[in-house]
């Protein structure tokens, strides 16, 4: 494989006191110089590429500390990789602890272009994987640079170079021997050498004395060779989107608010002044991170009141690492839904600010118009929440989908069947029990005994997507070529 390192800065890459980003050639050096044949042994025929082309700044070293990162530095890394991408079956980036995390689910955005349902256009066919350390790579001694003993970088760069022979098409985070999806991932310490988790989605891999699968399935890549970034077209298409988020990014204003015990019955509570300064000061975006599945006290009215007020999207997450955002089912939070409010679902918060940002900036070049885009959000675009509007896999008894833009569901009641609900009024049921199925180009109905209760007509073809829409509320089969066959109701 060839494989290309991109510096972006960060612990990994820093010497001296206090401690700072090493200039991209002299890191390159180093590398090449003192741990060329200890890469070479561990990689035997791959092809290493040291790039220091990336720079944030035309001063000093052009690397930065993550801290320092903006939102459009994500777009330059974007862009570096897009740059390099004929060359190269791979990419690592070092990259610094404190923001990699965001950088992680910002690429994946960046990298990719859906159309409105969520799909893929555009999409990445190689690994993208960020990397660093908690201790820097090298140290400084009286001889000269030499390998840091005690840290935790070789080892973090060798298993991500090694995790990226998997070839799985998507960005990821490695640290600590686990290989992450990188819109997952969050940091969760600051002292131990495993700094990272990801606790929506188990790993995509683990490296140890071999690379071994994870739980987590990869992502499929494009879902064709015209969609692939290896094709000049594609590529074009995620420049553009890129040069466009780019232009607008650095304006986005998201604030995240979190709900914290407080004076929430008062007449004017502090969260509600909160919102409002908010929004105020220019908020494009507001994130609220809720109490357990996302519950938000009402604060009398005041704070409903404020969110009703917002015209720009509010997205509420959990402050819990694990879990996700429910259906405002409890009535500390049931008043939520009807303010306008999105549900970030098991979306980290880190992931759901990332995603947010994108989608504002790329609205206008996409022409998403507000409900577009406020479904996009609640989608999983790059794997970054679990899909609720789709079939994955066979729709068993007691699991459903809902609609990403409006109050629709598809529930498959383990006595009934399947059963397509509208704000609690039934527009089809099935006639009895089973599971929905993709299969070959049609949806099918099978009852408990194996045998098919009923099939769809055929669909565009037989890798279509089955997703469930409100507007028309129905399921639709959908194609890579964006081809879209409405499935007739079933049988009442």
């Amino acid at each position: 494989m060839r494989i290309c390192i991109i510096n972006t800065g960060g612990t990994i890459t820093c010497t001296g006191s206090p401690l700072a980003p090493m200039p991209p050639d002299r890191f390159a050096q180093a590398v090449t110089g003192l741990l060329g044949p200890a890469l070479a042994a561990a990689l035997p025929g791959d092809i290493l590429h040291l790039d220091d082309g990336l720079r944030f700044s035309d001063h000093g070293p052009g690397v930065l500390d993550s801290t320092d990162l903006r939102p459009s530095d994500w777009c330059r890394m974007a862009r570096r990789v897009l740059d390099l991408y004929d060359d190269h079956d791979a990419f690592v980036i070092l990259h610094g602890t404190d923001t990699m995390d965001y950088s992680g689910a910002a690429l994946s955005l960046l990298l990719n272009v859906v159309d409105r349902l969520g799909l893929p256009v555009a999409a990445l066919s190689k690994p993208v994987i960020l990397t660093g350390a908690q201790l820097p790579l090298f140290t400084e001694t009286p001889q000269g640079l030499a390998l840091n003993p005690g840290g935790d970088g070789l080892a973090n760069l060798t298993g991500a170079l090694r995790a990226a022979r998997l070839r799985l098409p998507e960005v990821a985070v490695f640290f600590g021997g686990m290989l992450l999806r990188g819109n997952r991932a969050l940091k969760v310490s600051t002292t131990r050498f495993a700094a990272f988790d990801s606790p929506h989605l188990p790993p995509l891999a683990e490296v140890g004395i071999a690379v071994r699968r994870g739980a987590a399935p990869a992502l499929p890549g494009p879902a064709s060779g015209s969609h692939a970034l290896d094709a000049s077209p594609a590529r074009a298409r995620v420049r553009a989107q890129l040069e466009a988020v780019a232009a607008r990014i650095d304006d986005q204003r998201i604030v995240q608010i979190p709900a914290v015990p407080a004076d929430h019955r008062a007449a004017d509570p502090l969260l509600a002044q909160m919102i409002r300064a908010a929004l105020a000061a220019g908020a494009t975006g507001l994130l609220l991170e809720g109490f357990g599945e996302g519950n938000i006290p009402a604060g009398d009215g005041a704070i409903e009141a404020a969110l009703r007020a917002a015209e720009v999207p509010v997205v509420i997450a959990s402050r819990a690492i694990g879990g996700q955002v429910g259906a405002f089912h409890y009535a500390a939070g049931a008043w939520i839904a009807a303010t306008g409010a999105l549900s970030a679902g098991d979306m980290t918060p880190v992931a759901a600010l990332a995603k947010l940002m994108i989608l504002n900036a790329a609205a206008d070049h996409h022409g998403w118009d507000r409900a577009t885009r406020d479904a996009l959000m609640t989608r999983s675009l790059a794997g970054e929440c679990t899909p609720t509007d789709r079939l994955q896999g066979p729709l068993l008894p007691g699991e459903g989908l809902t609609a990403a833009d409006g109050p629709v569901a598809l529930l498959n009641d383990p006595d009934r069947g399947p059963c397509l609900m509208q704000q609690g009024r039934v527009l089809w049921q099935a006639p009895g029990p089973g599971l929905l199925r993709m299969r070959g180009d049609r949806l099918v109905l099978i009852a408990p005994d194996g045998h098919v209760a009923w099939a769809s007509a055929a669909g565009p073809a037989p890798d279509a997507v089955a997703i469930l829409t409100a507007h028309p509320p129905a399921l639709h089969l959908v194609d890579p070529a964006g081809q879209v066959a409405p499935v007739t109701a079933l049988p009442c």
